[in-house]
């Protein structure tokens, strides 16, 4: 038997690995009592992943979102609550840069045109603050459940009004390839070429 940890062949009426102290009597009982293989399931792999169609794989994270509790109303209200924590740090932001500045220029005795400048600094607090309000927005109008309800109703219509896959089965197999015709074509013309 071969010690798994050290790689050393070893006797088998050893109950550990004379190399590296390895438990070979615990190996030997796993290997014994080793249940028959399962089949393998390519369906759970990377692999069947990475060869989902876009509409497979939107169905499948759709799935799992359902699984774990992630509802439209879920995602509605994560998204509200974010835009009003993104609107206050933003409103937060320009006040305090409109005081902090303010204190710079009234106590350093800045100049007049840097002072102009420091003053206008609060508007990067309007950034995060429009940031927010675009997260609320979507939050409550865009995603709200009402409107995830209507689109997915209208999904399963689609769906629903698709086309069935043609059936090949019915068209006659034709006697020769496309290739096969066009080849005999250009050797019918050029031997009336010559």
């Amino acid at each position: 038997m071969f010690c798994p940890q050290c790689g050393t062949s070893q006797s088998d009426e050893l109950k550990f690995c004379k190399s590296c102290g390895g438990n070979l009597f615990a190996v030997r009982q796993a290997v014994t009592t080793r249940e028959p293989a399962e089949k393998f399931d390519w369906s759970k792999t990377w692999v069947a992943d990475m060869l989902l169609s876009g509409a497979e794989r939107e169905k499948r994270d759709e799935e799992l979102k359902r699984q774990r509790g992630i509802t439209p109303e879920y995602q509605s209200h994560k998204e509200i609550k974010a835009g009003v924590i993104t609107t206050s740090v933003g409103i937060a932001v320009a006040i305090f840069l409109s005081i902090f500045m303010d204190g710079i220029i009234i106590g350093a005795h800045i100049p007049n045109d840097t002072a102009e400048i420091l003053s206008r600094l609060w508007i990067v607090g309007v950034i995060p603050t429009f940031v927010g309000l675009g997260l609320l927005i979507n939050g409550l109008l865009v995603k709200s459940p009402k409107r995830a309800a209507e689109r997915a109703a209208f999904e399963k219509e689609l769906q629903r009004q698709s086309l069935t896959p043609a059936d090949t089965s019915e068209f006659a197999p034709s006697p020769s390839s496309v290739t096969e015709h066009t080849t005999r074509q250009l050797m019918d013309s050029d031997a009336q070429k010559r």
